[in-house]
């Protein structure tokens, strides 16, 4: 196998110098900001009606750094700080500070100091511009037509939020994290990864995401490792039956190898297909296999059964670093047969059974990273044997890290390199807040399933009241047992319900014992 350690390679990655995604739109509430992280910056996802696009801003309100995301959009379209009331358009202007007066600047100089105490009385109202803005800072005060307020611009640098370059492509929006002046027109340079499939309206593209307790090089060397399948996912996922079955999960030599590896990634090969690394988020896979109707997802990244010529099936992972020990899942299996299967089935039907996998393996490959670490994520190809060619996808993306990252995500010295504590399995698994609150259609789906719950029991306890206070002659026996049948019914049925809510919206562990 090539060796990992020592390759550097003369041109070096530059993680700020790349287009990441951020969240499938369909997942994305126009009435409401959205905070997300992103490459171990906050950000704030938000719809701008005026300008009838999505923005991207640094997530920290400039007055007393409160979090914008946790704010609202105003009836007026702006981006509003729920802890003062500050509003920002799409620039990141600042358009109103509320404890302003309107009629004239409202800028204070910062308090003197006076020995180790600020004076308050050295607070005082000035015209021009703060210390250290440059000089077409300004202030402008006219009235709002629409509402007949005043709408104030405040152009002070201070008072602005920094914007980041953002674009909507494959119905997923991009952010481009760096948000100096230079790169606003950066789309026009450099754009996202295109995938052809996905603006393909011949085929089915449902998307899913979910926040991993892992950090970004263990989710895509697991992506691109289709021998765990039979193992990992034991039971969840379909493989193609070996020659020579040697155990009970059906594992077989699989020949892999890559090719082309640069700093924009590289091409693998394999019995099934072909896979391509666009570093550093995207892992796509022209996989030859039969879809897992239950799941409504590939079966596995092995073959199991060639479909015909003009049936396709992609799969896309795109693998988005978030933090030390974090990172974000965005998945979507673009199919042009069965279509009509996407356009009558939720799509939190088929988020059940992806989150089941996802799962299935996901605590053993949150301590895996915690292992690596404890050796020296740099001495990944001394601390780990991989003698096979199954590995080789595995190994490229460890060559490519190495070689040209520096075997490390640039996080800019915000973290120390220390992963988070370990949480207890069931928070660690936890699905409601890794991926039902940032899911539209599973949310939709846990309010709902919720709200039936509440009212099967309702139910049970009227049925029971009616026939405990109703006299003995009023009704008859047969109507008193049916109704008491019905009390049965409902509770069981509510019963039932809470323990599905509960497996497939909040928590399901996996035992690998049986």
């Amino acid at each position: 196998m090539p060796e990992v350690e020592g390759e550097v390679g003369k041109e070096r990655f530059d993680w700020y110098s790349q287009w990441y995604p951020v969240m499938p739109v369909c997942d994305l509430d126009k009435r409401v900001p959205h905070g997300k992280k992103v490459l171990g910056l906050d950000l704030v996802v938000w719809w701008d009606k005026n300008e009838n696009e999505w923005k991207v801003f640094d997530d920290t309100c400039p007055h007393r750094l409160a979090p914008l995301s946790e704010g609202r959009i105003d009836q007026w379209g702006r981006l509003q700080c729920v802890y003062h009331g500050w509003c920002f358009g799409g620039n990141g202007d600042c358009k109103i500070i509320p404890q302003a007066p309107v009629d004239g600047p409202p800028v204070t100089r910062l308090p003197e100091r006076q020995g180790d105490k600020l004076s308050i009385d050295t607070l005082s109202t000035i015209p021009q511009p703060l210390r250290g803005s440059s000089a077409h800072d300004t202030l402008k005060t006219s009235p709002n037509k629409e509402s007949g307020l005043p709408s104030t611009v405040h152009t002070f640098k201070k008072a602005c939020v920094a914007v980041y370059p953002s674009v909507v492509q494959h119905d997923i929006v991009w952010v481009w994290p760096n948000a100096d002046p230079q790169y606003k027109d950066i789309i026009t340079k450099k754009k996202p990864p295109y995938i052809p499939v996905l603006d393909d309206p011949s085929f089915s593209k449902l998307m899913g995401n979910r926040d991993i307790p892992y950090g970004y090089e263990v989710l895509v060397e697991n992506l691109m490792d289709p021998a765990h399948v039979p193992y990992a996912h034991y039971g969840l996922m379909r493989t193609r039956t070996p020659t020579v079955k040697v155990d009970r999960e059906g594992g077989r030599p699989l020949d892999m190898k890559v090719k082309k590896l640069d700093i924009n990634g590289f091409l693998g090969k394999q019995d099934w297909g072909s896979s391509n690394f666009i570093a550093p988020c995207i892992f796509h896979a022209f996989a030859d296999v039969e879809v897992d109707q239950e799941n409504g997802s590939a079966t596995s990244s092995e073959i199991v059964k060639a479909p015909p010529p003009n049936r396709r099936l992609s799969l896309i992972f795109m693998c988005v670093p978030v933090s030390p020990g974090n990172s974000r899942l965005i998945w979507t299996f673009p199919r042009n047969f069965g279509v009509w299967i996407d356009k009558i089935v939720p799509r939190w039907i088929f988020h059940i059974g992806q989150n089941l996998i996802l799962d299935s393996d996901l605590y053993l490959l949150h301590v895996e990273e915690r292992k690596i670490m404890e050796m020296g994520a740099t001495n990944w190809q001394k601390a780990c044997f991989v003698p096979t060619k199954s590995d080789a996808l595995v190994v490229g993306f460890r060559r490519w890290f190495n070689k040209y990252a520096g075997g490390e995500i640039n996080w800019k010295g915000k973290y120390s390199g220390a992963l988070p504590p370990s949480p207890p399995r069931e928070q660690l698994m936890d699905r409601y807040w890794s991926h039902v609150v940032n899911c539209k259609s599973c949310n939709t789906a846990h309010k709902g399933l919720k709200a039936l719950e509440v009212i099967l029991q309702i139910m049970s306890v009227v049925l029971i009241g009616i026939v405990a206070v109703t006299k003995q002659n009023m009704i008859s026996m047969v109507v008193k047992t049916t109704m008491v049948s019905m009390a049965i019914v409902c509770f069981a049925a509510s019963k039932w319900l809470a323990h599905f809510i509960y497996k497939n919206f909040h928590y399901h562990d996996y035992n690998h014992a049986f």
